[in-house]
């Protein structure tokens, strides 16, 4: 049953998602700071995040843990009432799996967590919802009657109305019940407006927020009191809530002195996982994203995995979206994925560039809703001569074709310092050591790195080469002598010399 949830969970994850930007960009009630998409997927991905843990694999324990982490990785004035909704639909779910029971009771759930329910907003949406189920409706008729109900919301605040969008709260919420409707029943998801669609000029220039600090932060203790505590926040701020139960609240308030905030949270128990935003700053950001020019959409994008800083520059310089490998080159899946839904594109190529983050990055397509494909390349090297064949104005497919045989058609070698003893053609070369590779196997050693980079380097160029590009490494000596050896002995190279800084290997060499 829990790989079943996670499976769930996972399907309104990737829908919210892949229409992150576009939320973000509608959201200007309650204020204009453009981060509901933002809120509403970090509290899915909070979610998702405890399920892949160890846990219950039973109705009421199953439901206990979603319902925590939901309110517990809240984020924002959106994700707080998101964690209320699925509070009451997971426990109705413990006793039935009526739709029309669940999703009132999920209504219900955020209606009692909102102090002023305002009309017109995510709570409309999920009331429609219920409203739905109730008359006997199915599963794809009730996704359609909350997306009529957020067509509507249009109308129903005069805030929304003169910036011309819907709600983005309502919008979000719908996304999500779209993606676990679609694990449900098998269809796949529709796919999101183009990235370069903007909102219109009137839902740009908004008014700031009266507050300036979004403020939320979780409470810990015993016998907490919702009411007093409640009482005390709406003192200094608006936008309140204060939700959970006698031993952890959720708070989220907007306010001038999150300090005090803070400090009314300390006074009765221990607090954690406090964020506090200046809304002020994110609605000029917010604004200045919604002006910016809008660029000719891109059929392709593509990410790579990278180390060193001057790698980074090259493979961003080459139309990637980077991931930092850091040293291990063994970025988080998380990270991966990241970087794949921030790609400009519904079309994205990764570029693992080493054989350990292949199975990360496949990981990470699995869990986009972007049409992903990962290009198995196992260096550096392979991944740049990669990128010199892409074309993001091309398919995935066209690319894929062309960049493989780019990889294909590329020979690598490195220069290292040998960590350990290593056998080659029965002569030890000694730990300390300079040793060179090609393609990963141990080729050469020496005491000198000069000696052993042209013995590399002349194992590369046995067969006929254009352009050899090198990649010097952190600490990496001068090449001022390799250089001239392949200027002396290979006139007609094509050299491409970058100081790549990537640690370990003082030089990483292609030779195409």
């Amino acid at each position: 049953m829990r790989a079943r949830v996670l499976e769930l969970v996972e399907g309104a994850r990737a829908s919210i998602e892949a229409h992150r930007s576009r939320i973000d960009d509608l959201n200007v009630y309650p204020v204009p700071d453009g981060d509901t998409g933002t809120n509403l997927t970090l509290t899915v991905r909070a979610v998702a995040d405890a399920l892949r843990k160890d846990g219950p694999d039973d109705r009421a324990g199953l439901a206990k843990e979603v319902s925590r982490a939901a309110l517990m990785g809240a984020r924002g004035n959106s994700g707080v009432i998101l964690s209320q909704i699925v509070r009451g639909a997971t426990d109705a779910l413990v006793e039935t799996d009526d739709l029309a029971r669940v999703f009132r009771a999920a209504s219900d759930a955020a209606y009692r967590a909102v102090k002023k329910p305002v009309e017109g907003t995510m709570l409309t949406v999920v009331r429609s919802l219920a409203d739905a189920a109730e008359h006997g409706a199915e599963l794809g008729a009730i996704v359609a009657r909350g997306d009529d109900t957020v067509a509507r919301t249009k109308e129903m605040l005069p805030v929304l109305r003169e910036a011309g969008v819907v709600d983005a709260g309502g919008a979000g919420l719908m996304e999500i019940v779209r993606g676990i409707a679609g694990v449900l029943t098998g269809e796949r998801l529709p796919e999101p407006p183009p990235e370069t669609e903007q909102v219109g000029v009137e839902a740009i220039h908004q008014e700031l927020s009266r507050y300036r600090y979004c403020t939320v932060f979780v409470v810990e203790g015993e016998e907490l009191d919702v009411g007093e505590l409640e009482d005390r926040l709406a003192e200094l701020g608006d936008s309140l809530l204060v939700v959970g139960d006698r031993s952890a609240l959720k708070v989220h308030v907007h306010t001038d002195d999150p300090g005090r905030a803070l400090s009314l949270g300390v006074a009765r128990g221990s607090i954690a996982g406090v964020e506090i935003a200046d809304m002020h700053e994110q609605t000029r950001e917010r604004e200045a994203r919604l002006l910016r020019p809008v660029p000719d959409a891109a059929a392709t994008a593509a990410v790579a995995v990278s180390s060193g800083r001057g790698n980074h520059a090259l493979f961003e310089s080459l139309g990637a979206t980077v991931v930092d490998g850091n040293a291990t080159m063994n970025p988080a899946t998380a990270d991966l994925l990241a970087a794949i839904e921030s790609a400009p594109a519904r079309a994205v190529i990764v570029l693992p560039n080493n054989a350990n983050v292949i199975m990360a990055a496949e990981q990470a397509a699995a869990n986009s809703a972007k049409d992903v494909h990962v290009l198995p390349t196992r260096s550096l090297q392979a991944g740049l001569a990669a990128l010199v064949a892409f074309d993001a104005s091309r398919s995935a497919d066209d690319n894929l074709a062309e960049m493989s045989d780019a990889v294909d058609a590329v020979a690598t070698g490195a220069v290292t310092v040998a960590s350990r003893d290593v056998q080659l053609n029965g002569v030890a070369v000694p730990s300390g050591a300079w040793l060179g590779l090609q393609d990963g196997e141990p080729v050469a050693g020496g005491d000198t790195f000069d000696e052993v980079a042209r013995q590399v380097l002349e194992r590369l160029l046995a067969e006929p080469r254009g352009v050899v590009t090198l990649l010097a490494g952190d600490g990496a000596p001068e090449l001022d002598g390799v250089l001239a050896y392949l200027r002396g002995e290979h006139p007609e190279l094509e050299l491409d010399v970058h100081v790549g800084g990537q640690p370990h290997y003082q030089l990483l060499v292609a030779a195409e």
